[in-house]
Order: C-alpha cells, then sequence, then structure tokens
C-alpha cells in the first residue's frame, strides 16, 4: 500500500489545521508523527482515514483519490482519541458491534485481537467495569482485528499499564513485519523512536522535518 498526501491543506471555520502537508506512506513500515498538542498530528490522521476531506490538496491511496474514487481506504483499523464503546456490553460483544459494519472480521479474528492485547475474549465483565487500561487495550483491539492493511493509533500507548506497554509494542513490531502500514503518535518520545524507523515532526499544521527512512 502506498498513500501519498499531496500539498493537504485544511482550513476548519477560519482556522487553517493543515498547512500544505506532503508525505508518502508505504507498506511494511510504522511512521510517528512527533509535535505538541494541538499541532495537527490528529488531524493528519483523520485526513489519511478518510474522516475530514481537503480544502486544498489530496490524499491517494494506491493512485485512487480520498474522497472522490474512494470514500475510505478499504483496509483500514483505527484509533484516534479516546475509543467510545457501549458500557453495557462486553469487550467481544462491542468488537462484534463495530465489526458487523463491514462484515469481514469473524469471531475467531475479533478473539485474536483481542487475545493478542492481552485480554481475555471470554470475560463476561461489561465495557463499563473495565479499567483504564483495558479500556485502551480494546481500543487498539478494535483497530488491528482482521489485521487491516492500514492502522491509524492516535496514542495508542496512552494509559496502557507499564506490562502492556511491551506486549503493544511487540505487536506493532509484528505487524509491521507482516508488511502493514501503521502511522501513529505517542507522547513519549523514547517509545515513539524504539517503534518507528519514520518521524515526523509536525508544528503549527506544518511537517517541519523527517527522520529515519522507509523501508
Amino acid at each position: 500500500m502506498k498513500i501519498e498526501m499531496k500539498d493537504y491543506c485544511k482550513t476548519i471555520r477560519g482556522a487553517e489545521v493543515l498547512k500544505h502537508i506532503s508525505a508518502t506512506f508505504t507498506s511494511g513500515n510504522i511512521y510517528g508523527l512527533k509535535g505538541e498538542n494541538g499541532c495537527g498530528k490528529t488531524m493528519m490522521m483523520r485526513a489519511v482515514s478518510g474522516l475530514i476531506l481537503p480544502t486544498s490538496g489530496c490524499v491517494e491511496i494506491d493512485g485512487k483519490v480520498l474522497g472522490k474514487d474512494i470514500s475510505f481506504p478499504e483496509s483500514i483499523g483505527v484509533l484516534i482519541e479516546n475509543p467510545a464503546f457501549l458500557n453495557a456490553y462486553t469487550g467481544f460483544k462491542n468488537l462484534r458491534f463495530l465489526a458487523d459494519i463491514q462484515k469481514k472480521v469473524t469471531d475467531d479474528e475479533i478473539r485474536e485481537a483481542i487475545t493478542a492485547v492481552g485480554l481475555d475474549p471470554n470475560d463476561k465483565r461489561s465495557y463499563r467495569k473495565y479499567s483504564l487500561g483495558m479500556k485502551e487495550r480494546l481500543g487498539i483491539a478494535s483497530a488491528i482485528m482482521g489485521t487491516p492493511e492500514l492502522m491509524i493509533l492516535d496514542e495508542p500507548l496512552n494509559g496502557v499499564d507499564e506490562s502492556g506497554v511491551e506486549m503493544v509494542k511487540n505487536l506493532l513490531i509484528n505487524l509491521k513485519k507482516k508488511n502493514k502500514l501503521i502511522i501513529m503518535s505517542c507522547h513519549d518520545s523514547e517509545d515513539l523512536y524504539s517503534l518507528c524507523n519514520v518521524v515526523i515532526h509536525v508544528k503549527a499544521g506544518k511537517i517541519t522535518d523527517t527522520e529515519g527512512e522507509a523501508q
């Protein structure tokens, strides 16, 4: 998979939140977005996900223009900002509801994703009774279930306990080895640099620097 942001600009309520962003993302890499809160990292993720459309410029995915040729990336898992699930249902049931939207993910794949983040797919507790760390892990599971080609992860380690951080990092590294494309942000620079082979610096809606090389 190849994703190209071409001179992408986005204005919201008179404020230019993304300014002439040009970047290329390819499969088999983990790209890290680095910058202060409000710098445009999450907006870049929304742009690549098809959740916002450009004021000018475009996003192309394997040559198809997002918002024109396709509405969303054809194989994507997304965790942007805080995960939101239904309090009254189990983790498995919540992911089943999400999977039913496109009917591409099997029950076994849901169980695999839940297990991969260190949760029990047979846990009968409702989401309401999950700890913060468990909720974050379930959010990650929702983005990786069915192993989509593209995974967008906004602060996936935020709120995850220390033992869970290493588990999630190993999970992401293994997904990279399977030639998946991962775009993520992380407030912890050490974690970001240990995971990502390309780090993109974002400030005031602009890319200011890029470190590392895509494979």
